[in-house]
């Protein structure tokens, strides 16, 4: 149950409403401060629309930091999510996969970021120097500090669906059925 209330465009101020113009629960929650709101879908929207790293990179690993938090909303959300910027069923599976240690079909420069985002995730020095090397021969000094920003943002992400309890909307259920967590 959320612990935040959801707020609806009619309850916000005019200039506000547009916080919402994708009215999911994470942001109906969130909006109740709407200062904070706007900088969390600035870089969102940077993250989202302006990154250089490759979308389907940057969902994978945005799946990953889901997954090992257990993050209901986060994982179906971005299942979705990815499947827009071509990451496939296979690719959702082998997540599953290379966190148990196993090696999947993805290529090395997957199989790397995905390391990264799950070392990320467990804490905060987790990144391991063969990993950080393993992730920067596949990836320019741009898109590796855009992996690393965007790793570090859904971990802060995850965190606040949790501590406030956003659930996750019926729309998007179907993506847990297929691809449940564990």
């Amino acid at each position: 149950m959320a612990r935040l209330p959801y707020r609806d465009v009619t309850d916000l101020a005019p200039e506000d409403q547009a916080l919402l113009v994708r009215p999911v629960n994470l942001y109906r929650a969130m909006v109740n401060s709407p200062g904070m709101t706007r900088a969390f879908l600035g870089l969102a929207n940077h993250i989202r629309h302006h990154s250089v790293l490759d979308a389907r990179l940057r969902e994978l690993a945005i799946l990953q930091v889901g997954w090992v938090a257990r993050s209901p909303y986060e994982w179906s959300h971005h299942v979705s999510i990815g499947r827009d910027f071509g990451v496939t069923d296979a690719e959702i599976a082998a997540i599953a996969v290379e966190t148990n240690g196993g090696v999947s079909a993805l290529e090395p420069a997957a199989r790397a970021v995905l390391r990264a985002a799950r070392e990320m995730a467990q804490g905060a020095d987790a990144l391991s120097d063969a990993t950080f090397a393993a992730v920067q021969a596949h990836l320019d000094i741009a898109s590796l500090t855009d992996l690393l920003v965007i790793i570090a943002f859904y971990c802060g992400v995850v965190r606040f669906l949790g501590a406030a309890g956003i659930e996750v909307e019926p729309s998007y259920q179907p993506c847990l059925d297929q691809h449940p967590l564990p």
